[in-house]
């Protein structure tokens, strides 16, 4: 029966009309139904498997009856038809986002210290007039890895004095409106939470107008809000390990931010107004659902360190290399760009710059030589460095 369906299914091969077929992918322990054309090739079934296994079309292998499927082949040609089922092989590493998308995948547990742990006890042991004292004396408030659910009142009466607040790895809900009382507040650490986006007062956190750190690392957060833009005095945004979709566009408005971290969430797109972050020196995209960035990002003529491996990056800004004359860091691992497309890419420039519409095509990799010699330059000072130091060194050096 099913060679009968077959031949339904294909009876016009050449009709772009032709009737889809359901083919089912194993993959992790699930099984995934994929309506497709049977004119359509293996290479555009990878595509439509990305979203649903986060595993990029060139780390998958496909699997039918013990042979592997071919990317320029069609389906009808592979012999699949409605109800074929096709085994999914990833390539280690070669994934978009946290990772592949698996039946049992659990979020690994934050490593804390015990409840009974020597931090806790020795914070217990010290008197609060004490704690309180010391925090306005030296503006640290240190209170990281105490097992904190909230953080303490006795916080908010260092007022002006505290330039420094680290609550990193505790499990502190929310993040009340008395951080307004802060003002002096330079730097604000709280990885490592359980913070949700209602969790957090923007209300209270958008007047420290003298904050330049803000490390929201490894919490729950899906959103930030418009009022981000407010902290103008921002230097460097932290908010990896999140599940944030993207970056509101008021960040346009962080004209001194210098660092962006933002890798491991779930961001698809980025906002064209980020060119207005012309500080920007560092950011960090990797791990995210990003096929390619705006072409305004060419503007931020500062940048210098550029990280988006593990994304589904097909393309990248045509003046990335021409205009930003720092950049010599660029990690495109596990992308489906790959110094052979580049390389590929600069040759048929080459050949054919006679041709306006091939230079136009290609003009995206102008300047990549000169970016090149940086990053080469770069890399041999960073082993000039290690040969001229003593190996003890060299060892904490790379620890830190």
């Amino acid at each position: 029966m099913e060679s009968g369906s077959t031949l339904d299914g294909t009876s016009e091969p050449n009709n772009s009309n032709a009737t889809t077929i359901t083919v089912t992918v194993k993959f992790g322990g699930t099984t995934i139904p994929i309506s497709i054309s049977p004119n359509s090739t293996i290479k555009e079934l990878k595509s439509l498997l990305l979203p649903a296994t986060n595993v990029l079309p060139r780390g998958q292998k496909l699997i039918f009856k013990g042979k592997v499927l071919e990317d320029p082949v069609t389906l009808i040609a592979s012999k699949l038809v409605n109800g074929s089922k096709i085994m999914l092989v990833a390539s280690q590493g070669l994934y978009q986002g946290d990772g592949p998308v698996l039946k049992k995948a659990q979020v690994a547990p934050r490593s804390r210290k015990d409840s009974q742990s020597g931090s806790g006890n020795d914070m217990g042991k010290v008197p609060v007039k004490n704690r309180l004292e010391r925090w306005k004396v030296t503006g640290v408030v240190a209170l990281a890895e105490c097992n904190l659910e909230a953080i303490p009142d006795e916080v908010w009466a260092c007022g002006p004095s505290a330039r420094v607040l680290d609550c990193n790895s505790n499990s502190i809900k929310d993040v009340p409106i008395e951080i307004a009382r802060l003002t002096g507040l330079e730097k604000l650490f709280i990885n490592a939470n359980d913070l949700l986006d209602r969790s957090i007062s923007w209300g209270g956190l958008t007047t420290l107008t003298h904050l330049t750190v803000l490390s929201l690392n490894q919490n729950c957060l899906t959103t930030l809000p418009s009022s981000l833009g407010s902290l103008t005095s921002l230097k460097e945004l932290h908010v990896s390990n999140n599940k944030l979709g993207g970056l509101p566009k008021e960040i346009a408005h962080l004209t001194k931010l210098e660092v962006l971290r933002a890798n491991n969430n779930r961001m698809s797109t980025i906002s064209e107004l980020i060119r207005n972050c012309h500080s920007l020196v560092e950011v960090d995209f990797s791990s995210n659902f990003l096929s390619e960035l705006p072409e305004t990002f060419g503007s931020l003529s500062n940048l210098k360190a550029l990280h988006l491996s593990n994304n589904g990056m097909k393309s990248l800004p045509s003046k990335l290399f021409k205009t930003c004359l720092q950049l010599s860091t660029l990690d495109l691992h596990n992308t489906e760009i790959t110094i052979d497309l580049l390389r590929q890419h600069m040759m048929v420039e080459k050949q054919q710059l006679h041709d306006s519409d091939i230079h136009v095509a290609f003009l995206q990799f102008e300047g990549w030589d000169s970016f090149d010699e940086r990053r080469r330059s770069k890399h041999q000072k960073q082993i000039d460095f290690r040969v001229g130091v003593s190996r003890d060194f060299d060892e904490g050096a790379d620890k830190n």
